[in-house]
């Protein structure tokens, strides 16, 4: 199980990386012989299929495929056709991550049923996926299998599997990453790290259109859909498209509730009951920063050192059962918030500082969503995203959602406007994947909330 460790990780994790970068100039890719192949992961009681373990050698190229495998989709619909919405297929495709090394990820691609009615050959969207832990057994590929794993050590609700379907509804080809290392068996998932996530997503597009037996052609429009950490995924692969996958134009990118500063989704969590997410954040930060790990080992203490290793293996469910509305005052040694020890080491701050959003303008028109207050991702560092972009001149449509309070720190003023605000933003998307153009709001924007 790969459960986080302050002491030791980074002595394993330096090694693999430095032996997988050796490799990665080989084209064909090698998988282990089965004698020496590791016992199975059980994440929770979670046994995870071995289609889940990275070879020991990877392609070339970003987006090559590694394999893959027919996907069953938990919630189908027979016809003279086929099954609705549409054909699975699980995946496991070379990324590179924000260390510039090579790194396998899995995830799902959906051929619809339905046929397309817009404009040109069938489009692709690429979904990142909200929220869905730090434990393997909650990638949103399995998810997509399994919407609801409840079991006494784990629960996981596939929450986006609704977005997805509606996508595929429309005719529209949906891929879905899994994220570095979530699902993947070989590293800790490094949550939302920007350029881990971005690439994931953008090598997913990459992984889609070679995918042989698909309708997507090469003049397939593409779009991002995500909100929460999906957001931020599809907010961080607009930005890197135009270096990272120059090959891919982007006709919309929605980015609902993106957390574009970390330091502030750090105090917006601390504290709510999706605390657990600081774990999440500090164990992915850690992974890809070892120049951080002293200031851990300082200030973290005996009860935050144990969270963080059971958080590593823990979805949403088991977060809010194990860690609701928890401070980070209780894990660290001198009893300061995870905020104030940030402010206080430069280092943390450097890192953080590099993982801002709206340093780039995002390629295509993109749909900002935030909810006004919302608690969780905080709305004033989302509507500085769309503020930074429209002063880089990017086509920003930014939607800021009204509702009544629903209740401080309860997640419900994050979660409501994910789904008052989803038709509107399936819509938006498919419009841009229709040919439509954007009509930007940025001149709008200071009289918004």
């Amino acid at each position: 199980m790969k459960a986080f460790r302050t002491g030791s990780m980074f002595r394993g994790g330096a090694a693999a990386a430095t032996g997988l970068a050796a490799v990665a100039a080989l084209a064909l890719t090698a998988v282990p012989d089965a004698s020496a192949a590791p016992k199975r992961e059980v994440s929770r009681g979670v046994r995870i299929p071995a289609f889940y373990d990275p070879p020991a050698r990877l392609p070339r190229q970003n987006g090559a495929l590694v394999r893959t495998e027919p996907l069953p989709l938990a919630l189908t619909l027979s016809t003279v056709d086929g099954p609705l919405p549409g054909r699975a297929t699980r995946l496991m495709y070379r990324s590179t991550d924000a260390t510039g090394r090579p790194v396998a990820v899995t995830g799902a691609y959906l051929e619809p049923t339905r046929p397309w009615r817009g404009r040109g050959p069938r489009p692709l969207v690429a979904m990142g996926a909200g929220t869905m832990g730090q434990g393997d057994q909650c990638a949103p590929s399995l998810a997509l299998e399994n919407p609801l794993t409840l079991q006494a050590e784990t629960v996981s609700v596939g929450y986006e599997d609704l977005a997805v379907y509606r996508l595929l509804d429309q005719g529209v080809a949906v891929v879905v990453t899994d994220y570095v290392g979530l699902g993947t068996t070989d590293r800790v998932h490094t949550y939302a790290e920007r350029f881990d996530q971005g690439h994931a997503l953008l090598d997913a597009v990459r992984a889609a259109f070679r995918l042989p037996g698909t309708s997507l052609t090469a003049g397939s429009r593409v779009g991002l859909y995500g909100y929460s950490q999906g957001g931020g995924a599809t907010a961080s692969a607009a930005e890197l498209q135009r270096d990272y996958a120059p090959e891919i134009r982007l006709a919309g990118t929605y980015a609902g509730a993106p957390p574009a500063d970390l330091a502030q989704v750090i105090k917006g969590i601390d504290g709510s009951a999706l605390a657990g997410a600081l774990g999440w954040s500090i164990n992915g930060l850690v992974r890809n920063n070892p120049a951080i790990k002293p200031v851990l080992d300082a200030n973290i203490n005996a009860k935050g050192r144990a969270a963080l290793a059971d958080l590593s293996t823990m979805c949403v469910g088991d977060a809010i059962f194990g860690y609701a509305f928890a401070r980070s005052e209780q894990w660290t040694t001198g009893g300061k918030s995870l905020s104030a020890v940030i402010a206080a080491h430069p280092a943390v701050k450097k890192v953080l500082a590099r993982e801002r959003l709206g340093s780039l303008r995002p390629s295509g028109p993109v749909r900002l969503t935030t909810g006004v207050l919302d608690d969780i991702v905080p709305h004033a560092q989302a509507r500085r995203l769309a503020v930074n972009w429209c002063a880089k001149g990017a086509k920003v449509t930014y939607q800021p959602v009204e509702l009544p309070n629903l209740g401080d720190k309860l997640l419900t003023n994050h979660f409501a406007p994910l789904l008052t605000d989803q038709t509107a933003a399936v819509s938006w998307l498919t419009a841009r994947l229709n040919g439509k153009p954007a009509h930007s709001n940025c001149s709008a924007l200071p009289d918004l909330p």
